[in-house]
C-alpha cells in the first residue's frame, strides 16, 4: 500500500511513510473505520482513499503557506523545523479518523485513544526526547481540532481541518449523506467536479472548487467555509467556486474570510 506522497528532501517524512505503508494495524484500523462509516452507517467513505486525499492536501497547503511566509507553529513555539511540521500534518491526517472504528459519533475524541500510542510507535527512532513528545502532542492537537467546532491553536491543526473538508469531489462529501436518499446533501455531493489547491493571488493559498452545477455551492458554504472560518489559517486562504462545462464557464463565488 502506498500513498505516493511527495516527500521531496524530507528524510524524516520518508522514513515515517515507509513505516506507515508496512503497519498492518493502522491499515486495518482504516478498514474498520470504513466498515462503520459505509457498511454500517450508510454514509460516505472514511477509509484509505480519504486518508490519502487528506494527507496530500494537507502537505500541499502547508508548503504553500510556508512559501507565502507563514511560520508553522512547531517552528515558532518549539524551534523545530519545517520538515517536522510536514511530519505533523501527514501523520495527523493518517490518524484523524481512527476513532470511527469505534463509532462515528464523537470520533475525534475516540481517535485519540488509537492515535497517541500509534504516533509514538511510528515516530520512535525518527525522534528522540523531548522532540518525540513535542511532535506527538502537536499531532494530538491536530486530530482533536479537526472537528468543525473545535478551536485550532496551531497552523498545522488548521491545515488538517481544511484539508479534511477538501475531500468533496463527486460522491465524496465530508457532509454525511445516506446512499440512495435524494436531498440537498446527496445532490450537492455529486456536483463537485474538481478541487484544486493553488498559490493565491494575494494570499498564500487559493482553493478552486469546480462545480458541475450550482447545487455544489452547498458543499462550499456548509462544509468548507464553516471549517475554514474556525481554523487557524483563514487569513491565508481564498476560495473560488466556479461552474465550468461545455456551455458555460463562470465564477459563482469568491470569498476571503
Amino acid at each position: 500500500m502506498s500513498f505516493h506522497i511527495p516527500t521531496k528532501s524530507n528524510s524524516r517524512l520518508k522514513r515515517l511513510l515507509e513505516r506507515i505503508y508496512e503497519n498492518e494495524e493502522l491499515i486495518q484500523l482504516w478498514k474498520c473505520a470504513n466498515v462503520n462509516a459505509v457498511d454500517r452507517s450508510g454514509i460516505n467513505d472514511h477509509g484509505e482513499v480519504h486518508i490519502r486525499i487528506v494527507a496530500n492536501a494537507a502537505l500541499r497547503i502547508l508548503r504553500l503557506l510556508v512559501h507565502g511566509g507563514v511560520t508553522p507553529s512547531v517552528v515558532k513555539n518549539y524551534g523545530l523545523e519545517m520538515d517536522d511540521a510536514e511530519v505533523i500534518v501527514v501523520l495527523a491526517a493518517c490518524l484523524h479518523d481512527l476513532g470511527i472504528s469505534v463509532h462515528r459519533n464523537d470520533h475525534e475524541h475516540n481517535s485519540l485513544i488509537f492515535a497517541y500510542p500509534k504516533c509514538r510507535e511510528l515516530l520512535a527512532g525518527i525522534y528522540e526526547e523531548p522532540n518525540l513528545t513535542i511532535v506527538t502532542s502537536e499531532i494530538m492537537h491536530a486530530v482533536i481540532a479537526h472537528n468543525a467546532k473545535e478551536t485550532c491553536l496551531t497552523i498545522e491543526a488548521g491545515v488538517l481541518k481544511v484539508a479534511d473538508a477538501l475531500d468533496m469531489k463527486e460522491g465524496r462529501s465530508r457532509i454525511p449523506f445516506e446512499s440512495g436518499k435524494v436531498n440537498i446533501h446527496s445532490i450537492s455531493a455529486k456536483a463537485v467536479d474538481e478541487v484544486d489547491i493553488e498559490a493565491g493571488d494575494d494570499r498564500p493559498v487559493k482553493l478552486v472548487i469546480t462545480l458541475a452545477n450550482s447545487a455544489g455551492i452547498f458543499q462550499v458554504d456548509e462544509l468548507l467555509r464553516h471549517k475554514l472560518q474556525n481554523s487557524s489559517i483563514a487569513d491565508y486562504v481564498e476560495v473560488t467556486a466556479r461552474i465550468e462545462g461545455e456551455m458555460e464557464r463562470r465564477i459563482i463565488g469568491t470569498y476571503k474570510l
